[in-house]
């Protein structure tokens, strides 16, 4: 892993940019266990509706489960989804757990996604569908998966449906990972998919529905996502007329990209849909499924200063966490910008390290220099006992992190209504 990049003394954050229902919260963990995540599963429903309605009709939104599987999220949105998205077992229960909070078992959809689908993966999504009527989609990643797949279904007499995820010679839009059209362990490879069709037939307990394309992620061009959802529409309807497929299902995937970093773009909805309300009715249910767009706007990750260090011309705030807690800055390399929340009740026998006006790097407690939130942000004042707040980290924050290494205790989760102030 590299460190974030930096922000070249850049400012950091101004406080107003917190809710202030989120800084109360941040304190409260501040105090105790000293870092964790802070949610607002109504902005995040409030977000999943905003993009269902700005779709045509023949549209479907699912949330990513692998981006924010807290059971209070989930639960809020399984009223304002059409369905999730999950990519192990464990992910699928929780899914058809909240649907069922919900009272929405057998109404919501799960699509199940992942390119190395075991057996015991498969005869679990048989036994949910069979036993529990559960409303599983498997999106298969290769033609042995289908094999599998249909042996799944047989051991328990049921079917299972099945699109058929394709990894695409081509993909007309750009965007921060690009999973479509370069080698990867995801999907078929498009001149493998008319040998993967042929297998169909004979494969009993398996309804191939359509074609998954989930071939960029993180993209914020609003006109070239519209394009790359056009060719999406246009290639598996082609692709089934060529090969006798009743095409129900086609899965766009998500890739809807957030603004991370000041100056960034911000993916505009309003002229997404209005592309695609242009589009003829595919006749045939279109899934979206982004985790990074619904979730990221409504999570904070709070983390208290313990320490505040000078060495050899460069300054450093230590923070109770860090990527054992919160590993998107450096995984992705980006900037993610912070606000600094004065701290409360300083033991006054304690001297209290602090610097202003410089450009401070944020580091966690792990014994690693790659250990790293954020390089060189300009403070206008950071003091051991201050709370550093994170926007934009409702999304693969707690789930994508590394809790294991050195055994730290993990960074807890809660929610607020950031409007009212109320638990959720």
């Amino acid at each position: 892993m590299e460190p974030p990049r930096s922000f070249e003394n850049a400012p950091a954050l101004p406080t107003g940019r917190i809710p202030e229902h989120v800084r109360e919260a941040a304190y409260a963990l501040a105090e105790d266990p000293g870092s964790g995540y802070v949610y607002d599963p109504v902005l995040a429903a409030d977000r999943a509706r905003e993009l269902r309605r700005a779709l045509p009709d023949w549209a479907r939104v699912y949330f990513a489960a692998k981006s924010n599987g807290f059971a209070p999220v989930l639960a809020r949105l399984a009223g304002a989804v059409d369905g999730f998205e999950a990519a192990s077992l464990h992910e699928a229960r929780l899914c058809l757990d909240a649907l069922s909070e919900r009272g929405r078992a057998g109404e919501g959809r799960i699509a199940v996604s992942g390119p190395g689908k075991t057996p015991e993966l498969l005869a679990g999504l048989a036994r949910l569908r069979a036993r529990e009527d559960a409303d599983i989609v498997v999106n298969a990643e290769s033609e042995l998966e289908l094999h599998r797949i249909s042996a799944a279904a047989r051991e328990e007499g049921t079917v299972l449906p099945v699109t058929l995820r394709v990894n695409p010679e081509r993909v007309p839009v750009s965007g921060a990972l690009v999973m479509g059209g370069t080698p990867g362990p995801f999907g078929v490879p498009e001149p493998l998919v008319p040998s993967a069709l042929r297998a169909v037939p004979g494969l009993p307990g398996l309804d191939l529905v359509g074609f998954h394309v989930h071939a960029v992620s993180g993209n914020t061009d609003a006109d070239a996502h519209a394009a790359y959802v056009r060719w999406c529409l246009e290639w598996a309807a082609e692709t089934a007329r060529a090969h006798g497929v009743d095409l129900r299902v086609v899965d766009v995937g998500g890739g809807l990209g957030v603004p991370f970093e000041e100056g960034d773009t911000a993916f505009d909805l309003a002229a997404f849909g209005a592309e695609l309300a242009e589009l003829d009715d595919p006749g045939a249910e279109v899934v979206f499924e982004p985790g990074r767009w619904i979730g990221a706007p409504a999570g904070w990750y709070a983390a208290r200063v313990t320490d505040v260090k000078s060495s050899y011309g460069g300054h450093f705030a230590v923070v109770r966490g860090g990527i054992n807690h919160f590993q998107l800055p450096t995984s992705w390399e980006i900037r993610h910008n912070f606000a600094v929340l004065p701290g409360r009740d300083w033991p006054p026998s304690l001297p209290r390290p602090g610097v202003s006006g410089v450009p401070v790097t944020v580091s966690g407690e792990l014994c690693t220099p790659e250990d790293v939130l954020a390089r060189d942000v300009h403070v206008p004042s950071v003091h051991a006992g201050d709370v550093l707040v994170f926007p934009n980290a409702g999304a693969y924050g707690h789930e994508f992190a590394m809790p294991a290494f050195l055994a730290h205790p993990g960074a807890p989760r809660v929610t607020v209504d950031t409007r009212t102030g109320r638990a959720l």
